[in-house]
């Protein structure tokens, strides 16, 4: 037997993400200023913060997201038996209480260097953008960024010195077009929301504030597909098709598909397998094949 699959109905949620250089401690009260600041914001702002529990960025995201009584959701690379790093166990655990965590592998599977960037699809694909604190070229960031952007959500980069490193990629991010954001009015702003929770709720801590709460973030069984899910389930099998296939027999913009096949994925009714082809899941096949 299966757990129920569980989606986001109603998606305020913003993915943080950034990488600093190895040779940046996490608990440099400077370094982490920037972070701290912009993820704290959100969540007094009401959203969820969306992160990937990695060291830097990641950590003091969730971290900070908590400590302002917010909501904070930790994506998993492996298993949810399989913390990692082993460094935030505790960290998952404050957020298991206060949040969510939330993975694709079965228990056991141990996160490799293959299983990150798909990981990232997800952080993307549940929220509403993604803000870049810092992250330089190279970073693993720019696949959550490069996700957002087939999947058509927001990116926001967060300027910093052209002569750091550290803030190459963001930089040139925001030469190409991704918001360049100064605080957090400029993002509110931008995704054309205020703040999404009244101040009298935002003092509790806990999922169970989402009861209270049904326009910022509550989980429903997926058993109901949208018209673009129903249409793109009808055009996989258990063979393997690629994303560009798809779009072409489906018709809908490619921003559609990417996106919608990530909430499939999340609904557990398909799978990637190898790079970006899809296939119905067994329990899909056999629902579509008896109606």
């Amino acid at each position: 037997m299966h757990p129920p699959f569980y989606s986001i109905k109603e998606r305020c949620c913003l993915a943080t993400i950034g990488q600093w250089p190895s040779s940046v401690p996490e608990a440099q009260p400077c370094t982490a200023g920037k972070p701290l600041r912009y993820c704290r914001g959100l969540a007094q702002a009401g959203l969820t913060v969306v992160s990937g529990l990695a060291l830097g960025i990641d950590g003091v995201a969730h971290r900070s997201a908590l400590e302002a009584g917010g909501r904070t959701i930790a994506v998993l690379a492996g298993g949810l038996d399989r913390v990692y790093p082993k460094d935030h166990t505790r960290l998952f655990e404050q957020i298991q209480e206060q949040g969510a965590v939330v993975r694709e592998q079965p228990l056991g599977v141990r996160p490799d260097s293959r299983s990150f960037p798909r990981r990232n699809r997800l952080i993307s694909g549940m929220s509403l953008g993604s803000v870049v604190i810092e992250a330089a070229e190279g970073s693993g960031a720019r696949h959550t960024v490069y996700h957002a952007l087939d999947q058509n959500r927001e990116v926001f980069c967060v300027p910093g010195s052209i002569f750091s490193p550290a803030s190459d990629f963001t930089n040139r991010m925001i030469k190409e077009g991704a918001k360049l954001v100064m605080g957090i009015a400029d993002i509110l702003e931008e995704l054309n929301i205020a703040d999404v929770v009244p101040k009298a709720q935002k003092s509790k801590k806990g999922l169970n504030a989402l009861e209270d709460v049904p326009e910022q973030l509550s989980f429903a069984a997926a058993d109901d597909d949208e018209p673009e899910e129903q249409a793109l389930l009808s055009k996989l099998t258990d063979s393997p098709l690629h994303i560009d296939i798809i779009q072409r027999s489906s018709g809908l913009p490619i921003s559609s598909v990417s996106s919608t096949l990530t909430m499939l994925e999340l609904k557990g009714k398909i799978k990637q397998v190898g790079c970006m082809h899809y296939i119905k899941t067994r329990e899909t096949t056999a629902v579509y094949d008896n109606q």
